[in-house]
């Protein structure tokens, strides 16, 4: 079984996303960790890259702030060798394909397996173009997760069941970004993809408070957060621990209690 699956094995699953080297790898790795304590099961680190088109204004503000510090793909590997030394959650790199592709993809993932990388997010992957380092992703046992959209059933189904580790349930058309409300018919995709599929499915882009936590928390097998989070590190920058590990808690507890 994958690894990733052990997020989902006690109920409903927390995620967070965060942006490596904001404000700096140092507190990366600390944020990693809090966020942990407080309860999160997966963590969702984010590779900063100049042009990440799935993102909305507040991780697009991450990526340059990481970028403007330094931060590199070696100095994130780096941090997650740092990480493993102090727990075994399961992490997931967020990133885009010219990253990957500029490092080499036999060597991304050979890396990947070093550290201690589960799983992969590739927002501007093509479903029909992942079969290219699909094969040496799965010889270094990193899951390339996948992401479903409001599309066709058909679509979905053919996605969903060739899914392994978790599946990315977009909530809302467009970029990553706090949403006040989600019109998608999100009940009926994944009825769609648990027909498909036994991969856990978990919804993202959008979600940011408790009561929107705990209503797509019941509907599906975890929800994942990421503009909330990333948020909070911009407001209080090198002193986010606190704040973040009661975000965190609190949007735990909303999930569980579904």
């Amino acid at each position: 079984m994958s690894k990733i699956q052990n997020a989902f094995q006690n109920g409903k699953a927390f995620i967070g996303f965060l942006t490596a080297g904001d404000p700096n790898l140092q507190k990366t790795e600390e944020y990693i960790l809090a966020m942990e304590e407080a309860g999160a099961d997966l963590i969702e680190i984010g590779i900063p890259f100049s042009d990440p088109i799935a993102e909305g204004p507040v991780i697009q503000d991450a990526n340059i702030r990481s970028l403007s510090v330094g931060t590199t793909t070696d100095k994130v590997f780096d941090m997650v060798v740092s990480v493993r030394e102090k727990t075994q959650i399961p992490l997931v790199f967020l990133t885009y394909l010219n990253p990957v592709f500029k490092y080499g993809y036999e060597q991304f993932f050979a890396k990947c397996r070093e550290v201690g990388i589960d799983g992969i997010i590739i927002p501007d992957m093509p479903y029909e173009e992942k079969g290219e380092l699909l094969s040496i992703a799965k010889a270094n046992d990193v899951d390339v997760i996948s992401m479903i959209a409001p599309t066709s059933e058909d679509r979905i189904r053919r996605i969903a069941g060739e899914a392994t580790g978790f599946i990315y349930v977009v909530s809302s058309m467009g970029v990553t970004g706090m949403r006040s409300e989600i019109k998608t018919d999100l009940e009926g995709i994944l009825e769609t993809i648990r027909e498909a599929s036994a991969t856990p499915a978990a919804i993202g882009f959008g979600i940011n408070t408790p009561e929107q936590a705990a209503k797509y928390g019941a509907m599906a097998d975890g929800v994942i957060v990421g503009s909330a989070i990333v948020k909070l590190i911009e407001k209080y920058g090198e002193n986010a621990k606190e704040p973040l590990m009661q975000y965190v808690k609190s949007m735990k507890n909303a999930v569980i209690s579904q």
